[in-house]
């Protein structure tokens, strides 16, 4: 029997990285999984995957910057299931650059993506999870705890994202709904490999992005994410976890 026999998620950004394999994993212990990506031929192969080794995964293609989008997936997640036990979300863009060269277009997709779609889909979610007893679980990052150069407008969109998580908590406190977040450090993903620096910049910063304990992989995360969805976590609420290798730290 598996720990989330039964139990519903929506996971944001599933079709890659974390993701997907916080899809996987979920899926494999049990639990019906909504994917909910915008990249539509990514996301089939990760339900193919899912449902190769035995799990249930369905495919919504969406933008998560879309309030109409994010309302529409929790829509079908609970047209189909029922319920709604845990949102998870993921999905999150990168970029670098000093902040006197970024432009109107990459901040907006930023904000949109990292920030925006966590709180349509959480907007959404809330009443379903409250039904539920359910939990949320944000993906926020090490880049909203410590200053870090070339990624201000990134950095800026994730600490959004712990802000909204701990005042999301406050809100709730006093109902079933547990809401907490983590902060990954760097994490081996497509994210990570394709993320390009500014010309000349200081290759000494650059390094602190990255752990004592050297790059994550995503499974790594995706079980910090099963545990805070889990039972075992009944009483952790308003918490961002870091999982970065000791980033952090100082």
């Amino acid at each position: 029997m598996g720990r989330f026999d039964g139990k519903v998620a929506l996971i944001t950004g599933a079709a890659s990285g974390i993701g997907r394999a916080t899809a996987l994993l979920l899926a494999q212990r049990g639990a019906a999984i909504i994917g909910f990506d915008i990249d539509g031929s990514a996301l089939a192969d990760a339900v193919d995957d899912a449902q190769a080794k035995g799990g249930t995964m369905t495919a919504v293609v969406g933008d998560v910057s879309s309030r109409d989008d994010c309302h529409a997936a929790v829509a079908e997640t609970v047209g189909k299931y029922g319920q709604l036990d845990l949102l998870a979300n993921i999905a999150g863009v990168a970029s670098s650059q000093h902040l006197t060269d970024l432009g109107q277009d990459d901040w907006d997709r930023l904000v949109g993506v990292n920030l925006s779609g966590v709180v349509w889909c959480a907007q959404a979610a809330i009443p379903h999870l409250l039904q539920a007893n359910g939990s949320m679980v944000n993906v926020a990052s090490s880049a909203a705890m410590i200053g870090q150069a070339y990624t201000v407008a990134y950095s800026a969109t994730k600490g959004g994202v712990v802000a909204l998580t701990r005042s999301l908590a406050m809100e709730y406190a006093r109902t079933g709904i547990r809401i907490n977040a983590i902060s990954p450090g760097s994490v081996d993903t497509s994210l990570t490999r394709d993320y390009q620096i500014p010309d000349e910049a200081d290759m000494k910063l650059v390094q602190r992005y990255i752990g004592f304990r050297g790059m994550a992989g995503p499974s790594e995360i995706a079980e910090v994410i099963a545990f805070l969805a889990s039972d075992d976590a009944r009483r952790i609420h308003g918490t961002v976890i870091p999982v970065d290798g000791g980033l952090t730290t100082g």
